[in-house]
């Protein structure tokens, strides 16, 4: 894992990458300028979706060389969290709502020596988290309902902003999931994020045999958000 710091971070889901060629997308979006590879793991009963399991993680794992961010939305969450661990998760992401006793997956995915991140819905407020900001390294904030790629974007600005009140100086990222294009970057980061999560708008006008046009689509997203930060110019 690299050193925690707040610079804007792009995590391309490989949700919207050729599902046949998985190593190679990778190995592209991170020659192409991703901070991190976002892995969405879907069940079919947290939500409406069945996407990929450990073996698909671990498949991918030589072909990544960043950080693999691997969001569980998946009920319930502990009993996979080892697999998820051993398949070379850097970081396990559990859904507040997807189980009774967060604090409890959250105290799991620690003790595998893997970063834990919360995320929240669109609907749960981020009062849910305020005490559990010990306990994690990263909150991910939906911008959509999870389940699939490329809905519209739903706006969490005063959620982000509460949430980045109640972190202060601690280490842990604010990542947001959805709907991430370079217009919608800019609000997010101007209220707090540090990582964005993009599936369609990174792998749009690409393939890993021809990648430069994910290059374009990272840099448009970065530099989106980097002018709305504090100091920047536009």
């Amino acid at each position: 894992m690299m050193p925690f710091d707040r610079s804007v971070k792009i995590a391309p889901s490989i949700l919207a990458a050729d599902f046949a060629d998985f190593g190679a997308e990778c190995r592209a979006v991170e020659a192409q300028g991703a901070d991190w590879v976002h892995v969405d793991v879907m069940d079919g009963h947290f939500v409406p979706n069945i996407t990929f399991g450990p073996q698909m993680c671990a498949a991918i794992r030589p072909h990544v060389r960043t950080v693999m961010d691997v969001h569980l939305m998946i009920s319930p969450v502990d009993p996979y969290i080892e697999a998820f661990a051993q398949a070379g998760a850097d970081i396990i992401t559990a859904h507040v709502e997807a189980g009774p006793h967060i604090h409890r997956t959250l105290q799991a995915i620690r003790a595998t020596g893997k970063k834990a991140g919360v995320a929240l819905n669109p609907g749960t407020g981020a009062e849910t988290v305020e005490n559990l900001i010990d306990m994690v390294d990263l909150i991910c904030v939906m911008t959509v309902n999870p389940g699939f790629g490329g809905q519209g974007f739903i706006d969490m600005t005063t959620k982000v902003q509460r949430l980045r009140a109640m972190i202060g100086d601690r280490p842990v990222h604010i990542e947001i999931d959805g709907g991430i294009t370079p217009q919608t970057a800019p609000l997010m980061a101007r209220a707090g994020a540090d990582v964005l999560v993009a599936g369609s708008a990174v792998f749009k006008g690409g393939s890993a045999a021809n990648p430069a046009g994910y290059g374009d689509n990272i840099r448009a997203i970065r530099s989106a958000a980097e002018t709305a930060l504090p100091g920047r110019v536009a």
